[in-house]
């Protein structure tokens, strides 16, 4: 029997990470399919596909080319799944409204007698809106680019819930925010329906005030696994959905490593992009590229603030990207917005290794200053941004093993 011919339309895809959460959740066919609107009808009445996903900008424009279409894609107005039934006749539907109730039940957030405020007024804030509405909200404000102002967010101080449906914070653009936390003084729950990166801004400033947040990866793979069903017509165990979460939360993430100059950092990176097969970044190589000159001649010239500034700018560069290792230097983590700009898309490993056993050649700081002395004005810093800490063996396969290890059993669920 022939696997089901599945696939997504839109226009751009080089972008999506639906083929991999699909070959996970199901055993089909999973295609991408870029293409511009006046060919969407011809693709449709063709019917060469057993189901398909649909994302931007097309999930209105495939509405009139449907036989049916489910009662909550009707009520948001946008359908991104397709099913062509036996008969031959498609049906349309919106997982994305039940992917964004399963992020919501998964974090335990409770919109039923509370205010919530969702910035942006597309497709995903009607998705929003609806599920807001469904689950009982005491009441729902949408605030739209245009009334995005300090002075119309201060109105709604009383928000207990913000949900944010724009891509303001969206790779490229890392480090941009929809809306200052300030305003919101009742917060109970930050939901971003961006997944990438892994923690917005949005996220972070919510983390670093305690309030529970979610990113928007949990309700990408929530609501493939409901298109899934969809497809194939088959139940899909949650753990199959955690699988697919941790999966591709993983493959997609930055490794970054932090330690004391002299650790071991540049060499067990290497050795374990090698071993992932992964691209690895050394951060003082990259450094001395963009400067054209080794380092010790910018502390030499320029002065150590020189350096950070370059050392800052090469960082926010590689930490946007995806699947990397990045060997950081050992004073990369003095800076806040360093710390910040990790902990946006990598998981990040604190490498350790006795004091006495750092290496210090072509090291300005660590030739200047006792070990010790750069350790006490380090330390915080490293365990401050570390999600987990590995000593350095002397033989750097040991290392391997440890960090491959720790890395096989890692759950980002």
């Amino acid at each position: 029997m022939s696997k089901l011919r599945c696939g997504l339309i839109g226009n751009p895809l080089g972008h999506s990470w639906s083929p991999e959460i699909h070959a996970i959740l199901g055993d089909y066919d999973y295609s991408l399919w870029p293409m511009e609107e006046d060919a969407v009808a011809p693709f449709l009445k063709a019917r060469d596909f057993d189901a398909i996903n649909v994302t931007i900008p097309y999930k209105k424009t495939v509405m009139p080319h449907l036989d049916r279409i489910s009662d909550e894609a009707r009520r948001i107005g946008s359908v991104n799944t397709i099913v062509r039934e036996a008969d031959g006749s498609l049906s349309g539907y919106n997982t994305d409204y039940f992917g964004l109730s399963a992020m919501l039940d998964r974090r335990g957030f409770e919109l039923r007698g509370k205010k919530v405020v969702i910035l942006g007024s597309g497709g995903a804030s009607v998705t929003a809106q609806t599920v807001a509405a469904d689950r009982g909200a005491r009441e729902i404000f949408v605030v739209t680019h245009r009334e995005n102002t300090p002075e119309t967010l201060a109105k709604h101080g009383d928000c207990e819930i913000l949900i944010n449906t724009t891509p303001v914070g969206m790779f490229p653009k890392n480090g941009e925010t929809p809306a200052s936390l300030d305003c919101f003084p009742h917060l109970e729950a930050v939901v971003d329906m961006i997944y990438n990166p892994a923690r917005t801004a949005l996220i972070l400033d919510a983390e670093a005030r305690g309030i529970p947040s979610t990113s928007g990866l949990p309700m990408l793979v929530a609501q493939a696994k409901v298109a899934a069903e969809l497809f194939t017509r088959v139940p899909i165990p949650d753990s199959l959905f955690d699988l697919a979460l941790s999966s591709v939360s993983k493959a997609k993430r930055n490794l970054a490593l932090v330690g004391m100059p002299g650790c071991g950092k540049s060499t067990v990176g290497r050795l374990f992009a090698k071993h992932s097969g992964r691209v690895f970044v050394d951060l003082d190589e990259e450094i001395v590229r963009e400067a054209g000159r080794p380092i010790p001649e910018i502390f030499a010239s320029d002065g150590e603030a020189a350096f950070r500034d370059i050392e800052s700018g090469v960082l926010a560069k590689f930490s946007k990207q995806s699947s990397l290792v990045i060997a950081t230097g050992g004073g990369a983590v003095i800076r806040a917005e360093n710390r910040r700009l990790m902990r946006e898309n990598s998981v990040v490993l604190h490498l350790t290794r006795p004091l006495g056993e750092l290496a210090k050649d072509g090291r300005p700081l660590s030739q200047a200053n006792s070990a010790e002395a750069l350790w006490n004005a380090r330390r915080d810093f490293y365990r401050s941004v570390a999600d987990a800490e590995i000593p350095v063996d002397a033989d750097p396969s040991v290392t391997l093993s440890r960090v491959a290890e720790w890395w096989e059993n890692l759950s980002l669920v």
